[in-house]
């Protein structure tokens, strides 16, 4: 019997070290993605650098984008929602798994669980569509720089700025975060049987991750869809709103500091 519990404890390690290890591998894979923007024309590393430019000389005509250009844009955005919200969803794909572990599916674990990641990223897909229409869109009414993916006048910038402080105190904002910090009992409560089940899962639990987030990605408008800063401080804020005790009251502090920032811009541009 005690042969039988080591052997037991031995494959849930392994399953649990081979679920972490895939998890950081495409973490990795996709930072590295978004910090050289592939096929772009120009990394994150050089824009971050050339922050506060406009746009640069030689440029094509803002919103010309071809099929493969487009294709590209949706891959960055993607691949960036990707490397910014893997650190703060891994803690509930792993609870899943170890929930997983406890059922009749123990042996399909690691497959089981990717299920529910794929379908928590292919939320992320569908946002990212959005958000690389809106970037064409925004371009090619000339609000956005074709080069540096950033607004251009500071008056957009502002209205953006104090909309994601604002959006912070909303129920909506207040329901998607609660669930978010509470991944357990979304999975009892939700749980499917099998893969398909599972990937179900992953999307529902990405749509309310998005409800929650979708404004402070939009702050990528304001500070640069490639600046590495923001990807990082964003990345490092969901991860805090959402992990640790005081999340929500952080989050209510940053709404109040997006509001009294996007206020002091707005007012000293008029």
């Amino acid at each position: 019997m005690a042969n039988g519990n080591g052997l037991t404890e031995s494959i849930l390690r392994r399953d649990r070290a081979l679920l972490v290890a895939l998890i950081g591998l495409l973490f990795v894979l996709a930072g590295l993605y978004t910090v050289y923007g592939l096929g772009m024309g120009m990394t994150a590393l050089e824009m971050t650098a050339m922050r506060g430019m406009k746009d640069m000389p030689g440029a094509s005509a803002p919103g010309a984008w071809s099929v493969g250009y487009a294709l590209l844009v949706f891959l960055m955005w993607w691949v960036m929602m990707i490397a910014m919200m893997l650190p703060s969803v891994a803690p509930t794909v792993l609870l899943y798994a170890a929930l997983l572990r406890r059922g009749a599916n123990a042996g399909a674990v690691p497959a089981i669980s990717g299920a529910f990641l794929g379908g928590y990223l292919v939320t992320w897909a569908g946002f990212s569509v959005l958000a690389a229409t809106a970037q064409w869109a925004l371009e090619a009414l000339g609000l956005v720089s074709a080069t540096m993916m950033t607004l251009i006048d500071t008056v957009p910038g502002a209205i953006v700025l104090i909309a994601a402080g604002l959006f912070q105190f909303t129920s909506l904002k207040r329901s998607c975060l609660n669930h978010c910090r509470s991944p357990a009992e979304f999975l009892t409560s939700r749980r499917r049987p099998g893969m398909a089940g599972a990937f179900v899962m992953g999307l529902e639990h990405g749509v309310f991750c998005l409800g929650c987030c979708w404004f402070l990605m939009a702050l990528l408008f304001v500070g640069g869809i490639m600046n590495l800063y923001w990807i990082v401080a964003l990345t490092a804020f969901v991860a805090l709103e959402k992990l640790t005790p005081f999340g929500e009251t952080a989050g209510k502090i940053a709404g109040a500091a997006l509001t009294a920032w996007g206020s002091f811009i707005l007012f000293g541009a008029l």
